[in-house]
């Protein structure tokens, strides 16, 4: 213990010699840090509150419908409705899963909206509001003008429709849609509530209640064209996903087919694309600071071993060890990452700070946007700066290596 911090002693002395390269070293390294801990702060804040608003606004954590129906998802099939039975089947499953804190049974259909003046296209979920109030928690919080609690015979229009239709709170309007059979069918509807937009196509899509949706599609009982679910923590994701293909898998159509299909939100929304992206990004910057930490070190590191070779030479002539020579030259890497990883930290930390502060915000349409929060995450800080100082370490070991193998009598004979 005692010769360590002798040898800690040494090496900061030496440092400390050449206080300018020791300073540049320590500021790229601590650049690299802070480029890393930021970037990684902000774009883990801007994914989370995307994710979050696709997920517990929209889509749910995972959905389940009847096979083939995601790939004409766009069309809205009727055709490929889940039937009563297969609902029965697959809420017994989800009531065995207890990560499950909520699901939701929608109906989807595609028609035309009049407001007797002019008509144009929409989608409609038809839905009980209280299952999915609770299945995408903020939902409610999208409504803008009206109320949450929404009625049969009342519609939740997008405000991008709204405001281009002229439409408010209370205003009658008509539905028209064509049904499994081909048949046309209208419904009035009150305007009981206007929707902010969200992120993604789902943002522009309207709400009636289930027994609307079947009367308007002429349905006897209310078929279900998918299940979202809602779980008790956004990391139980995979292992849900992976009981549910376990306990429905074997579930098979009259054609001996899987009858479902489970997605998890990754499947059903492009963000999923983008986020990955962001991913790959992050891994890049990582790369990114390694480099800067590795060439500094090289750098300096060889420069010092040119410099001192008389130095190394004489403590070699003396007696001192090969091995303690090393250890030396390796322990001056080790306060160069330590140096750069605590300046880069503390920097980094105040940037943090700053951008809360700003509440910079990303309004995709929306009335109050969305507002970055970037965290100083404890484990993120963790993780970066062990690697920065083992890199330090590790790019310090050739040149000391090579300080270790100098033969004394040449040493002392350079110039």
């Amino acid at each position: 213990m005692i010769n360590m911090l002798n040898m800690i002693k040494i090496a900061a002395r030496n440092l400390l010699r050449y206080k300018r390269r020791t300073l540049l070293v320590s500021l790229l390294i601590a650049i690299g840090v802070i480029f890393v801990q930021v970037f990684m702060a902000a774009t883990a804040s801007y994914k989370n509150i995307i994710i979050s608003q696709i997920t517990d606004a929209m889509l749910g954590h995972i959905q389940i419908h009847k096979k083939g129906y995601l790939v004409s998802i766009e069309n809205v099939p009727l055709n490929l409705n889940l039937k009563p039975h297969g609902v029965e089947k697959i809420e017994a499953a989800l009531k065995t899963i207890p990560e499950i804190d909520a699901y939701s049974k929608r109906l989807r259909l595609g028609g035309m909206i009049s407001n007797f003046t002019e008509t144009t296209n929409l989608r409609l979920f038809g839905i009980e509001p209280e299952q999915e109030y609770k299945t995408a928690p903020l939902l409610p919080g999208r409504i803008i003008e009206g109320k949450s609690d929404l009625e049969p015979g009342q519609i939740l229009l997008p405000s991008t429709l709204a405001k281009g239709m002229h439409l408010k709170v209370g205003d009658l309007i008509v539905i028209i849609a064509t049904n499994k059979d081909g048949s046309v069918n209208g419904k009035q509807f009150l305007v009981g509530g206007i929707l902010d937009a969200a992120p993604g196509p789902g943002g522009r899509d309207g709400y009636i209640h289930i027994s609307d949706a079947a009367e308007l599609l002429r349905m006897e009982t209310a078929e279900i064209s998918e299940i979202a679910l809602h779980l008790k923590s956004f990391k139980d994701i995979p292992s849900v996903y992976a009981q549910l293909t376990q306990k429905l898998g074997g579930e098979l159509n009259k054609e001996g087919k899987p009858a479902f299909e489970i997605h998890t939100w990754e499947k059903l929304s492009p963000f999923a694309n983008i986020a990955k992206m962001l991913d790959l990004m992050t891994v890049f910057v990582k790369v990114m600071l390694v480099t800067i930490v590795v060439i500094s070190i090289l750098d300096v590191m060889m420069m010092s071993v040119y410099e001192r070779t008389r130095e190394i030479g004489t403590i070699a002539a003396i007696g001192t060890l090969p091995s303690r020579i090393l250890a030396m030259f390796i322990t001056e890497g080790l306060l160069f990452g330590i140096s750069g990883v605590v300046l880069g930290n503390l920097v980094s930390y105040i940037i943090v700070r700053i951008m809360q502060s700003m509440h910079i915000t990303f309004s995709f349409g929306m009335r109050e946007g969305l507002v970055l929060n970037p965290q100083f995450d404890l484990w993120s800080v963790l993780w970066i700066s062990l690697i920065v100082i083992v890199i330090s370490v590790i790019a310090s070991v050739q040149p000391a290596s090579k300080a270790a193998r100098l033969d004394p009598i040449k040493a002392l004979k350079t110039t």
